[in-house]
């Protein structure tokens, strides 16, 4: 395997061991993004881009917008606001910074080191094939995904009605 791959990795493990031992849930989530672009960029390396694009743009993308949302949800009552500006302080962004940043200078590498076209012969795939794809083989992946957000939603609703509660 090529060193991008190593370090993508690497950067991927540190940064979801992170998102497992943080107790703030901001910093878990900006070290959640930052492991998913690593898997992005594993997936890209792995000579997968339509999987890597499709992980940046509804993972790291969408699904983390919901994410901010619920967390939006969560931090109701006037002890947020105190909370938000402990958020904004530069230090925190530091982990974050440093991991996305040695994944950009792997996306340069990677992108000056390619001399020329692709190997690969890309071929127009229409959204039939993709549906095929995600609901025929991996059918019950992408149906216990979805499981799993929609849990998760349920479950972040019912933690912002217990903390309203608590806060009223």
């Amino acid at each position: 395997m090529s060193s991008v791959f190593d370090v993508a990795g690497a950067v991927a493990l540190v940064s979801t061991l992170l998102v497992i031992t943080r107790t703030n849930a901001v910093h878990a989530l900006l070290y959640l993004i930052v492991s998913l672009l690593a898997v992005a960029i594993i997936f890209f390396d792995i000579g997968a881009p339509f999987v890597a694009a499709l992980e940046v743009i509804i993972y790291a993308g969408a699904i983390m917008v919901i994410f901010v949302f619920v967390l939006m949800m969560l931090n109701l009552g006037p002890r947020a606001v105190a909370q938000e500006h402990s958020w904004l302080r530069p230090g925190i962004w530091i982990g974050p910074a440093v991991l996305a940043a040695i994944l950009a200078a792997e996306v340069i590498y990677t992108l000056a080191a390619a001399n020329g076209p692709a190997e690969t012969v890309a071929a127009p795939v229409s959204p039939k094939q993709v549906g095929d794809s995600l609901f025929g083989l991996y059918f019950i992946g992408v149906e216990l995904a979805s499981l799993l957000l929609v849990a998760g939603l349920v479950g972040a609703l019912h933690l912002a009605r217990a903390a309203a509660t608590e806060d009223a």
